[in-house]
């Protein structure tokens, strides 16, 4: 894809979005602007919405790029631009409702990039209704030494996995060393019968696989193994939303493929 600063800066203007410091670095090693950013994301932005539109979002934001510091954003305040949208959630351990971003359109990705977001990260429900589950994830997180065949090979067989359940999953390149399982749902069963499930299939993993699998987050005891990280997958949790950037050196991005292509 070759993008320039001049169509992130023209791409912002036509969507209305105001872009500062274009010429920002967001990825210093790689020459990437906020502006690139911005024209990335509206290059993709049709199918990135597909997945991550109208989901409550969190943030990795980096004002000062990957070489400065980074910090996770969850709830609104108040300094986003108006093309982000808010939805009002009622929080599980703190008293009251605080508001939490999603987008709908390119316009909204370009203000958060704005806003200086490197990550994307949804939630696995849609805001037309939180309490319900519309996905379930498993990050297959591999112990050191393990290379990217055996991540490969593990992520098939939790897809076999889950047909057992008559779901039918797909995988996603993550930008890192992992991939996601994720499987679609109909939104019809609230999340702690979710987690309850997620728990259970990663322990039956485990049982049956004990040599490939663990589901303990420890990583003592991912000697060899790979962690099946079934924790995404309750109220609140989020994971990387496809085509996301990571904020990593490179740029790598989230990208979901299908099983054939996953073989290459």
């Amino acid at each position: 894809m070759n993008l320039t600063d001049e169509m992130g800066i023209e791409a912002a203007r036509k969507l209305g979005v105001k872009l500062t410091s274009p010429d920002r670095l967001a990825f210093p090693d790689d020459g990437i602007t906020k502006a690139r950013l911005v024209a990335y994301y509206v290059a993709v932005s049709d199918r990135m919405l597909r997945y991550a539109g109208s989901r409550p979002l969190s943030l990795v934001r980096a004002p000062r790029g990957i070489a400065g510091q980074t910090f996770f954003q969850k709830h609104d305040n108040g300094g986003f631009p108006p093309e982000v949208q808010l939805v009002a959630i009622e929080e599980k351990v703190e008293e009251g409702t605080k508001n939490h971003m999603f987008a709908t359109d390119a316009a909204g990705l370009a203000a958060c990039v704005q806003m200086n977001t490197l990550e994307f990260h949804i939630w696995g429900a849609t805001t037309r209704n939180v309490e319900k589950a519309e996905r379930i994830v498993f990050d297959i997180d591999p112990d050191e030494g393990l290379d990217f065949a055996a991540v490969r090979d593990a992520a098939r067989a939790i897809r076999e996995a889950l047909r057992e359940w008559n779901l039918e999953s797909f995988p996603m390149a993550t930008g890192g060393k992992g991939i996601h399982v994720i499987a679609p749902l109909r939104a019809v069963t609230e999340w702690p019968l979710i987690k309850d499930f997620c728990h259970g299939f990663a322990d039956r993993l485990e049982a049956t696989q004990p040599e490939r699998f663990t589901s303990n987050i420890r990583k003592a005891k991912r000697k060899g193994r790979m962690f099946v990280d079934y924790l995404r997958n309750e109220r609140g949790s989020t994971a990387i939303a496809p085509f996301s950037t990571r904020a990593r050196k490179g740029c790598p991005v989230a990208v979901p493929v299908s099983w054939d292509e996953l073989e290459e």
